[in-house]
C-alpha cells in the first residue's frame, strides 16, 4: 500500500523514475562538447540573452531591497506615496520609450551597415557589443524594478526602493544618451574595421601563441600521410560550416588506439551531408566515432572564434563592397586595407605551426591544417588587386603594405611578399595606358593618395 502511494504521489508530481530516466536521457546527449560550444557561440551574439538575466535579478533584488527597507528608520526621499507612485510611472514611460527606440535604431543600423559594408559584420561585431547588450539590460532591470515597486506601494512608500529606482532612471537616461553617441561612432566604417582587426588579432593570438623564431618554421609544411586511410568517418549531419575542433580528445583517442587521425576540412570549411570528415590510419581504425564527431562543432555560418582567416575574410569584403560600382567609396575600402596591412604584419610574426599535432612522446597522433603564411597573403592581396588595382588609391595602398611587411618582417616571409608586389607590378600597365598615371599608381603610399613621394613608406 505504501509502494502504491509512493506511486501515486510520483506519478501526480511528475518525478517517477522512469520519467527523470526519460529526461536524462534526452538532455545527456545534448551535453556533448559541440553542443556547449554552439550554445555559447549563440549566446555571445544573441541580445535577449542579458535582458533575461535583468529580469531574473529584478526579480531577487526587489525582494531584497523590500527586505532591508524595514531596517532603515529615516527619509531617503522625502517623497509622499503619489509622489512616489509618480516616479515609477514616469520611470517606467522613460525605460519603455528608450528601449523602443535603441532596437527600433538597431535594426536600422544593422540593415545599413550589413549593406553599406557586409553583412558578416552582424553577428561579429554589431550583435556582440557589450555595450548595446548592457543599455538594454539596465533598461530592462529598471523597467521590471519600476513596475514592480509600483505594484507593491499602496499605503506606505518603500524609501530604499524608491531611491534606488530614482538612481536606476538617471543612469538609464545617461546611458541612453551615452548609446546615441557610441551607436553614431560604432557603426563609422574605421570603427568597425578596427574592431574585426582587433577580434581577428585575438584569434590569431590563440590559433598562433608562439611568437616566429625568425627563421622558416613550420607554417605550411606538408608532411607525408602515414599510408593509405584504413577507415573514413563521414559527416552525419546536415550540410554546415565547420566552427570549431576539440583537438585534446582526438588526441587522447589516436594515442589510446595507436593511430593517426586526420581531420579532412579546415575550420570555415562548408562540409555537406556524407562528406568524410575524418581519415584514420593504422590503429586508429578503431576510434570510437561518436568521440571523433562530438569533438567538432558545426554551425550556419562561419565565426571567428578558431576561424583566423575570417577577420581577413571580413576585412576584404568590406575593401571589395566599398570598390563596387554600387557604392564607389576607394576611401573606406583603404580603410579596411589599414586594418589588414596591420592583422597581417601580426600574424607575419607569429610561428604559423604546422599540419600534425604530436602527443606527449612526440609521435603525430592528429593532421589538422591550418592556414599558412601564402594564405593569408593571397586573401589579403589577390581580390583586391583584381578589383581595385585600376584605382590609384588602391594601388599606391596596397604597394605601401606589401613594401613596409617586407622590411619589417622575418626574411623568411618575403618570397610571397615579393610575389604579390610582383603581381601588381604586372597588372598595372594594362589599366594604365598613360606614363604618368601609371608612374602615380606604383608610388606607394600608406594613404592611398595623400603627399607621400616614391620609395617613403611609413607604419600605419
Amino acid at each position: 500500500m505504501t509502494d502504491q502511494g509512493q506511486t501515486r504521489v510520483y506519478g501526480r508530481r511528475g518525478f517517477s523514475p522512469g520519467a527523470i530516466q526519460r529526461v536524462l536521457e534526452t538532455v545527456l546527449p545534448f551535453l556533448n562538447w559541440n553542443s556547449v560550444y554552439r550554445t555559447l557561440s549563440y549566446a555571445r551574439s544573441a541580445l535577449w540573452v542579458v535582458p533575461l538575466i535583468a529580469v531574473i535579478l529584478a526579480l531577487l533584488v526587489i525582494r531584497l531591497l523590500t527586505a532591508l527597507d524595514r531596517w532603515i528608520p529615516w527619509d531617503l526621499t522625502m517623497l509622499e506615496v503619489d509622489g512616489a507612485r509618480a516616479l515609477f510611472q514616469t520611470v517606467i514611460t522613460l525605460t519603455l520609450s528608450f528601449m523602443v527606440f535603441t532596437f527600433g535604431s538597431l535594426l536600422v543600423a544593422i540593415q545599413i551597415a550589413g549593406g553599406q559594408l557586409t553583412p558578416r559584420i552582424i553577428a561579429t561585431t554589431l550583435l556582440r557589443d557589450k555595450v548595446i547588450k548592457y543599455t538594454v539590460g539596465l533598461n530592462v532591470f529598471t523597467l521590471l524594478l519600476a513596475i514592480t515597486a509600483l505594484n507593491r506601494t499602496e499605503g506606505s512608500v518603500f524609501e530604499l526602493v524608491t531611491l534606488v529606482v530614482a538612481m536606476l532612471g538617471v543612469a538609464c537616461l545617461a546611458s541612453f544618451l551615452f548609446l546615441i553617441d557610441y551607436s553614431a561612432r560604432l557603426l563609422r566604417p574605421v570603427r568597425i574595421v578596427a574592431l574585426v582587426c582587433d577580434d581577428g588579432m585575438a584569434v590569431v593570438r590563440a590559433v598562433y601563441p608562439e611568437a616566429a623564431p625568425g627563421d622558416a618554421d613550420g607554417g605550411g609544411t606538408v608532411i607525408s600521410l602515414p599510408g593509405t586511410p584504413a577507415r573514413s568517418v563521414a559527416y552525419a549531419g546536415r550540410s554546415q560550416v565547420v566552427l570549431a575542433i576539440d583537438l585534446d580528445p582526438l588526441v587522447a583517442e589516436a594515442r589510446r588506439c595507436d593511430g593517426v587521425i586526420e581531420f579532412v576540412p579546415q575550420v570555415g570549411d562548408f562540409v555537406a551531408a556524407e562528406e568524410p570528415l575524418f581519415q584514420l590510419y593504422a590503429g586508429a581504425v578503431s576510434c570510437d566515432d561518436a568521440v571523433l564527431r562530438n569533438a567538432v562543432a558545426f554551425g550556419t555560418e562561419r565565426t571567428m572564434e578558431q576561424d583566423p582567416m575570417f577577420a581577413f575574410r571580413i576585412l576584404v569584403d568590406v575593401a571589395l563592397k566599398a570598390l563596387s560600382p554600387a557604392i564607389n567609396d576607394p576611401t573606406t575600402a583603404v580603410l579596411a586595407m589599414d586594418q589588414i596591412h596591420r592583422l597581417l604584419r601580426f600574424v607575419g610574426k607569429r610561428q604559423l605551426h604546422g599540419q600534425e599535432l604530436r602527443d606527449e612522446d612526440g609521435r603525430i597522433r592528429i593532421i589538422f591544417r591550418t592556414p599558412n603564411w601564402a594564405d593569408f597573403v593571397n586573401i589579403s592581396c589577390s581580390e583586391i588587386r583584381a578589383c581595385g588595382a585600376s584605382n590609384v588609391q588602391i594601388a599606391r595602398r596596397q604597394r605601401a603594405m606589401l613594401e613596409n611587411l617586407i622590411r619589417s618582417l622575418p626574411p623568411h616571409r618575403h618570397p610571397a611578399l615579393r610575389q604579390a608586389l610582383d603581381l601588381l607590378d604586372r597588372t598595372l600597365p594594362a589599366l594604365y595606358p598613360l606614363a604618368e598615371d601609371l608612374a602615380l599608381a606604383r608610388i606607394p603610399d600608406p594613404q592611398g593618395l595623400g603627399g607621400a613621394t616614391a620609395g617613403k613608406t611609413t607604419m600605419p
